[in-house]
């Protein structure tokens, strides 16, 4: 398929559909002579690069890795179709929501924050994928460069990330990683987070004034919640269990031990609500564990 493509509006018709021009599927498909050189070679993940991710190509490369009898990663990318979901959800392992990510605030906010309605297709199996971590040494080739992001932005990336339940793809360079970037990926109860067995995707529940509040039910009847700055100052953030998207309102009146997951530390026992300080860009992580069975 050739790749070059570019956005054509009619400037006619500013609320027109885009079509796509300059790109085209060649008159004869080699899917299946690939998929079988691919499961030959010993590949375990194909990601599968064009866009529009329409259907029928989709299906066409299914068909082709299942008929091999290799267990491979199918990975779509890039800028999924949303009304195509719940085909991505049968054919594919994994498909890209999003653009090409870069070591920015504003990317790494663009792509994270704006993943709730994929949220009912992501599960165990298929999972929605805003791009890879851009943490550590990143770039091209030779011309890679410590990541752009601050340290607490660089938490924030990764939390979110694990409260969505994304692909944790590393788009750094492993053989000069740093300590900082090694304890960003190795800590094993954030990682819990987004490796729980339910494989829940977490949803906003709350956002004000640049204060957000994610939440997801964990397979062990806890929750893991995110309480992000946006903001460019410290700022306050308060927590109240109660009829929001991931904790239902049964929860009213409970207490719970409050963990906070970068830091591997109980921060105590909290009824009814649980306020942090957190920094600007940065991210208190949290999960949630019932002390009782009933309110």
């Amino acid at each position: 398929m050739d790749e070059f493509y570019h956005l054509n509006k009619d400037p006619k018709a500013p609320d027109a559909k885009p079509t796509w021009v300059n790109w085209n599927f060649g008159k004869h498909s080699f899917a299946a002579n690939d998929a079988r050189q691919w499961a030959a070679w010993g590949v375990d993940y194909l990601k599968y690069d064009w866009f529009p991710n329409d259907v029928a190509h989709v299906q066409e490369m299914t068909d082709a890795l299942r008929a091999t009898g290799r267990d491979i990663v199918y990975s779509l990318s890039n800028t999924g179709i949303y009304d195509n979901a719940s085909d991505y959800v049968r054919l594919s392992n994994l498909w890209r929501t999003t653009g090409d990510i870069v070591d920015t605030w504003d990317s790494v906010t663009r792509n994270g924050f704006n993943q709730d309605r994929w949220a009912a297709y992501t599960g165990p199996g298929h999972w929605s994928d805003p791009d890879m971590l851009v943490l550590g040494r990143v770039g091209w080739g030779p011309n890679l460069h410590p990541t752009r992001l601050t340290p607490d932005e660089q938490y924030s990336h990764m939390s979110l990330w694990c409260l969505l339940s994304a692909p944790l793809l590393l788009g750094c360079d492993l053989a000069n990683i740093d300590d900082f970037t090694l304890g960003l990926l190795t800590n094993d109860e954030v990682l819990a987070i987004n490796q729980d067995a339910l494989g829940k995707q977490a949803t906003q529940f709350s956002n004000v004034d640049g204060k957000i509040v994610y939440a997801k039910t964990l397979e062990d009847g806890s929750y893991a919640v995110g309480l992000f700055n946006r903001g460019d100052a410290e700022t306050t953030i308060t927590l109240k269990w109660g009829p929001w998207g991931n904790l239902p309102t049964e929860r009213v009146g409970m207490t719970f031990r409050v963990r906070d997951l970068w830091r591997q530390q109980d921060l105590g026992d909290f009824k009814d609500s649980f306020e942090t300080k957190v920094a600007s860009h940065g991210v208190v992580l949290v999960r949630l564990i019932p002390t009782e069975t009933h309110p």
